[in-house]
């Protein structure tokens, strides 16, 4: 995979609190620059994102529910449609995991499907935060999120005690199966780790270091 392949699989990512609107032109830049796959914010920021890449093929992506994914369905719902009404084209909500811990399955599965109903046809990622399960949890998290009809499972917010490991990546790859995405978020920094996350089955990565990556990539660090 050279830099370019990489580059395709980036959602790059700023989801800091204090986040300015300048740092956010210049994430936007970056994208195109390099042509990743997306670029994700928090939803107050989606708006600008979308004036700014209309028309270049790179997606604007708003997290919902984040991080801790304890919101009601309604809400994550209707701060869904309003991202999607704001230009956004893919989706990353935080699953609710407290009700998935409980045990309660079609809470889960309603929620997911909440917000599906409220993203239409775009892409929705469902974030498991994987640091929080064991894995007969994640293996349950992913089989809710394709009922519900996620278009991709996420490892991590990158915000709690633990982010992607390959290992979860293929836990979840072998769950979902070949159907829908595995994107792996959180702690992937460098050329290693991306690869890392690809060969266990991953097909987004989402870093804020999606720069270096592909910088390094195309210096011929061994991607």
């Amino acid at each position: 995979m050279d830099a370019s392949a990489l580059a395709g699989l980036i959602d790059h990512t700023l989801l800091r609190a204090d986040a300015t609107a300048a740092e956010v032109r210049r994430v936007c830049d970056e994208a195109l620059a390099h042509r990743f796959k997306a670029v994700c914010v928090n939803p107050v920021h989606v708006g600008l994102v979308a004036e700014i890449l209309s028309g270049s093929g790179v997606a604007p992506c708003s997290v919902v529910g984040f991080p801790l994914g304890a919101v009601m369905p309604q809400d994550k719902a209707a701060e869904a449609a309003g991202a999607v009404a704001r230009g956004a084209g893919e989706i990353d909500m935080v699953i609710a995991l407290g009700a998935l811990k409980a045990g309660d399955h079609a809470a889960v599965r309603a929620d997911i499907a909440a917000v599906r109903a409220a993203c239409r046809d775009r892409v929705l990622k469902v974030i498991i935060e994987t640091c929080h399960l064991d894995d007969a949890q994640k293996r349950l998290a992913c089989t809710l999120a394709v009922e519900a009809g996620a278009d991709f499972v996420k490892t991590s917010t990158g915000f709690s005690t633990g982010g992607a490991t390959a290992a979860d990546v293929a836990l979840m790859r072998a769950t979902v199966g070949d159907g829908i995405g595995v994107k792996a978020s959180g702690g992937v920094r460098s050329l290693e780790a991306a690869r890392a996350m690809v060969a266990a089955g991953a097909t987004r990565l989402g870093t804020s270091s999606g720069v270096a990556l592909v910088t390094a990539g195309a210096a011929g660090d061994g991607y």
